[in-house]
C-alpha cells in the first residue's frame, strides 16, 4: 500500500475547524475531497508535514498554530483604496465592491491577490488583504482516501492558467475550464 510521500497524488477528507469555539471553517468530503500532489509546493508544509507517511484509510487529527500556517493578522494590511480604482464604464461597481465580498486584485508589481471589502466610504474603500485564516489556529480531522504516484501531468502541470494558454500543443486548450492537457 503506497504512503504519503514526494511525488504521491493525495486525496483526503477532512473538516477545518478555527477559533475557540472550533467553528467550522471548511470541509472537503468524499465527493469533493482535497487533492494535491505531495511536495509539489500545493499545500502549507506543516501540513504535509502531519500527513507524511500516512496511507489510504488512515485517519488524521491535528492542530497547525497561526505561526505555521498563515501567520498573524498584519494590520498594515488593511488598506484604504481610493474609490477611483474601482470605477467601470464611468460609474463606482457596486455589484463587486461591497462590504464582505472578496475581490480578485493585482499589486504594483503583478502579482495576483485576493482582498475582502471591509467598508466602502465616501471616497475611500477599505480592504484587507490579510489571507482569511490569518491569526487562526487551524484544527484539521479527516480522513486519506487515495495515496498513489502522481501522473506526469500532476507533477509538471502544463498549463499557465486562466487566460496563460497550454503548452501541450492542443489549440482546443487555451482558456480556463478547457480541460488542459487531460
Amino acid at each position: 500500500m503506497e504512503i504519503i510521500k514526494p511525488g504521491q497524488f493525495v486525496e483526503a477528507t477532512y473538516d477545518l475547524f478555527v477559533g475557540a469555539e472550533n467553528e467550522l471553517m471548511e470541509r472537503a468530503t468524499k465527493e469533493l475531497p482535497l487533492r494535491f500532489v505531495f511536495g509539489a509546493d500545493q499545500m502549507l508544509p506543516s501540513f504535509e508535514a502531519k500527513l507524511k507517511g500516512l496511507k489510504a484509510g488512515d485517519k488524521f487529527e491535528f492542530v497547525i498554530p497561526c505561526n505555521d500556517a498563515y501567520g498573524e493578522r498584519d494590520e498594515e494590511h488593511v488598506l484604504e483604496l481610493n474609490k477611483d480604482m474601482f470605477i467601470v464604464d464611468g460609474k463606482f461597481d457596486e455589484e463587486m465592491i461591497f462590504p464582505g465580498n472578496t475581490v480578485p486584485m493585482m499589486d504594483a508589481s503583478g502579482n495576483r491577490l485576493n482582498g475582502s471589502v471591509l467598508e466602502v466610504k465616501e471616497n475611500v474603500v477599505v480592504m484587507d488583504f490579510n489571507h482569511p485564516l490569518a491569526g487562526e489556529d487551524l484544527h484539521f480531522v479527516g480522513e486519506i482516501v487515495t495515496v498513489r504516484p502522481a501522473t506526469p501531468e500532476e507533477l509538471h502541470p502544463s498549463c499557465g492558467g486562466c487566460g496563460g494558454g497550454c503548452n501541450c500543443g492542443d489549440e482546443h486548450h487555451s482558456d480556463c475550464g478547457g480541460g488542459c492537457c487531460h
